[in-house]
């Protein structure tokens, strides 16, 4: 049989070690600056976190107003383009208007100058009605020379005749004498030149005959003076200088 002392000592090892000994917890002891290490990773990914988070919003924001100012360039840009066209058209009406205008001046000053003429004409028919009895008179009334371009004259003159018994009519022809200079040289042109233009200096008429044309000398030619001249066959009936 197991003494006393034995005993006394299963029942200590039962105690500590049996079913019904209190239970033993084993933790495992970590150095401090392992915590403070996860502790810090842990605030640093909410950091990143939040970062994250921020520059995502951030670059909605940018986004969105990138966007609003694309918008508004491509609404001023059709704009300006609005603005060019209107600006374009605007001044084709400027053009327009002003080569309108310069016609109209045209005009006016080509109407002012055949109304003045036209004074002029009857002034003289006033002046040149024929008296009975008198003998037959022919006179150049008017002579008159306007620039057209260069080396381009037209000419207009008017002719009045005074009939008599023995002439009731004159049948005669029209020459010109053109002076002008051409490098450093002055030189004299009479026309008509040839018998094919003779046609359109032939001159019949009774009592007042209106003759116009052109004349044509070389663009560097500079027109010194021009008179005209009434012939009746070889004969010189009158003649007078033109007025530049």
């Amino acid at each position: 049989m197991p003494t006393p002392a034995v005993t006394l000592k299963l029942r200590r090892f039962r105690r500590r070690f049996g079913i019904a000994a209190p239970r033993v917890v084993v933790r495992s002891h970590l150095p401090w600056s392992w915590l403070a290490a996860a502790g810090g990773l842990l605030l640093l990914l909410v950091i990143a976190s939040l970062w994250m988070v921020m520059q995502h919003n951030e670059s909605g924001a940018l986004g969105r107003e990138l966007d609003n100012q694309r918008l508004i360039i491509q609404e001023q840009h059709e704009e300006l383009n609005l603005l060019r066209s209107t600006a374009g058209t605007e001044k084709n009406a400027v053009h327009m208007e002003r080569a309108a205008q310069q016609q109209l001046l045209a005009r006016i000053r080509g109407l002012e100058q055949e109304n003045a003429s036209l004074k002029e004409d009857i002034l003289l028919f006033e002046r040149l009605i024929p008296v009975v009895g008198e003998e037959a008179a022919l006179r150049i009334e008017n002579f008159r020379l306007t620039p057209e371009g260069k080396g381009r004259y037209r000419y207009r003159l008017l002719l009045a005749f005074q009939p008599s018994k023995q002439a009731p009519d004159f049948r005669g022809r029209l020459q010109l004498a053109v002076v002008f200079a051409l490098a450093g040289k002055e030189q004299q042109l009479l026309l008509p030149e040839g018998r094919g233009e003779a046609a359109d200096f032939h001159i019949e008429m009774k009592h007042f005959l209106r003759r116009e044309g052109v004349i044509e000398l070389p663009s560097e030619a500079q027109l010194r003076s021009i008179e005209a001249r009434i012939l009746l066959g070889d004969t010189l009936k009158a003649k007078r200088m033109a007025q530049l």
